[in-house]
């Protein structure tokens, strides 16, 4: 039986194009400072499509964490200042307006109706996604929220699923890894999770099935696949 659930954020919770797009073409033109052979290097370098406004499936920047995002950054502009950088890009994601994927207010409030304990595991850093989750107004309904920075790693390893697992007191077998990535999937693998993976994040179905238990349209999908499957008591 499932009594837990794991979710990704961006790609997962929000709309990852519809969120990102926008706000990547402006971060581009930001770093490049206006020298048009910049911002083609720094899209190229972060699989940024900028005729469509959107992310390549084969992006670095759809599972890396923002540590590795600034790495790909500098490897187009390596004379710039990486703590500098990062400050920039975590105030700036902070504020980005999220495109919620489903309702997720009620969303969350149905799922804690079904007793699930619920918990974030983000490669953003801990301070945005907690912006985003409270912008949502969704906190409140997670006992578990982990960035990469904070001390369990991020994935694909699968320290923070452990983490969540220890704080929550829920074997790992009856819980669920959500993300719209291969890395959250092999995390969740690694932790001894079902997985399912969900497309609301550039990667295809073709990519996420060799890892989930199930590839579903969006999270609001993941009530009812838990039900027909008799993974939750009703």
């Amino acid at each position: 039986m499932i009594k837990g659930i794991i979710f990704d954020k961006d790609g997962t919770l929000f709309d990852f194009n519809a969120t990102w797009g926008t706000w990547t073409r402006g971060m581009l033109e930001a770093e490049a400072k206006g020298d048009p052979a910049v911002f083609d290097a720094l899209a190229d370098a972060m699989g940024f499509d900028v005729d469509a406004n959107q992310f390549r499936p084969d992006s670095i920047v759809i599972a890396a964490t923002v540590d590795e995002t600034a790495d790909c950054i500098l490897s187009a502009i390596p004379d710039k200042d990486k703590d500098a950088l990062l400050a920039r890009m975590n105030a700036a994601t902070a504020q980005v307006t999220q495109v919620e994927a489903v309702p997720l207010a009620d969303y969350f409030s149905g799922l804690a109706a079904l007793g699930l304990r619920l918990g974030i595991a983000t490669n953003d850093a801990e301070a945005p996604a907690r912006a985003h989750l409270d912008r949502a107004g969704v906190t409140g309904h997670f006992e578990f929220i982990a960035g990469y920075d904070s001390g369990h790693g991020g994935k694909p390893a699968p320290g923070q699923l452990h983490a969540f697992c220890a704080h929550t007191g829920l074997d790992a077998t009856n819980c669920l890894m959500v993300g719209d990535s291969t890395h959250d999937l092999h995390a969740g693998q690694a932790a001894g999770m079902r997985t399912v993976g969900v497309l609301t994040g550039p990667s295809p179905h073709a990519e996420l099935a060799p890892f989930a238990d199930i590839v579903l349209p969006d999270i609001g999908a993941i009530p009812g696949w838990l039900k027909s499957e008799n993974l939750i008591a009703l």
